[in-house]
């Protein structure tokens, strides 16, 4: 599919200006194709057309997620005005690089009317921000429309229960997107045991740009579980853990009853 990057980007400027949607809407998939992502794999087109109000991607590294997250959050700031992007990431640099995979879609059309290293607001009011994940940096914001949580594995289990209110009254959508890191946190209990999701899994044996010889090398050269983990996507038990999670689940009897050693412990 070849798409005019002229014909999208004077769309996307209508769309800025305030015009009539109905005859300019941009397609998710059709605004990737314009900004060079002529080829995306199928699962991939498929992220971009879901309707999904919640996303878990366990993804490969190098796999194409970040750039899927750049691709919805330009996509969500540009055609639904006044609307507001978080991306959350363990760490600054995380944030950055996911927030520049979005910015250098951006840069090709309208420019921002304030841009800065960790975000930007555009004309059409929305706006594009990247934090570092912790729970004091995210409790100033609300109403948050798209919310993508990178390294979603390693966010810590207390900013995402910190974060998740902020999609309650504007019914925002929640991506979150990783590599696994062993049989824990929230990422892990929702991937197995959570409900309402849609789930795409993609290891590396599957993403047609990264070659056979590059994997055996890996094999070759990395502990297997840590292969297993970055390249296969599985939940593998990390090497820090002292008891595993499959000895923590069998040591727990419905049966009994758990003791209650009060509030001060």
């Amino acid at each position: 599919m070849v798409v005019s990057l002229a014909n999208v980007s004077r769309r996307l400027a209508m769309l800025e200006r305030g015009e009539p949607t109905a005859t300019v809407a941009v397609d998710p998939v059709e605004f990737a194709h314009a900004h060079g992502l002529e080829v995306l794999d199928g699962w991939q087109e498929d992220l971009l057309l879901s309707k999904a109000p919640r996303i878990l991607m366990n993804i490969t590294r190098q796999g194409g997620k970040s750039s899927m997250a750049g691709v919805l959050a330009v996509h969500k700031a540009l055609t639904d005005a006044g609307s507001l992007v978080l991306i959350l990431a363990p760490s600054e640099r995380q944030a950055k690089e996911t927030f520049a995979k979005a910015a250098s879609l951006y840069r090709d059309d309208v420019p921002a009317d304030s841009y800065r290293k960790l975000g930007m607001e555009l004309k059409n009011g929305s706006r594009i921000e990247a934090l570092p994940g912790t729970e004091k940096t995210v409790r100033g914001y609300s109403g948050v429309d798209l919310l993508i949580l990178d390294e979603a594995s390693r966010v810590p289990d207390e900013l995402y229960f910190a974060v998740t209110p902020m999609l309650a009254v504007s019914g925002g959508r929640l991506l979150m997107m990783t590599t696994p890191w062993g049989k824990r946190g929230v990422f892990h209990q929702e991937w197995t045991e959570g409900v309402g999701w849609e789930r795409y899994e993609v290891p590396a044996t599957e993403c047609p740009r990264i070659p056979a010889e590059f994997l055996d090398e890996a094999r070759a050269s990395m502990p297997d579980a840590m292969y297993r983990q970055e390249f296969l996507c599985e939940f593998t038990e990390t090497s820090d853990e002292i008891f595993t999670h499959g000895m923590v689940a069998g040591a727990v009897d419905e049966a009994v009853t758990p003791l209650d050693l009060g509030d001060e412990w």
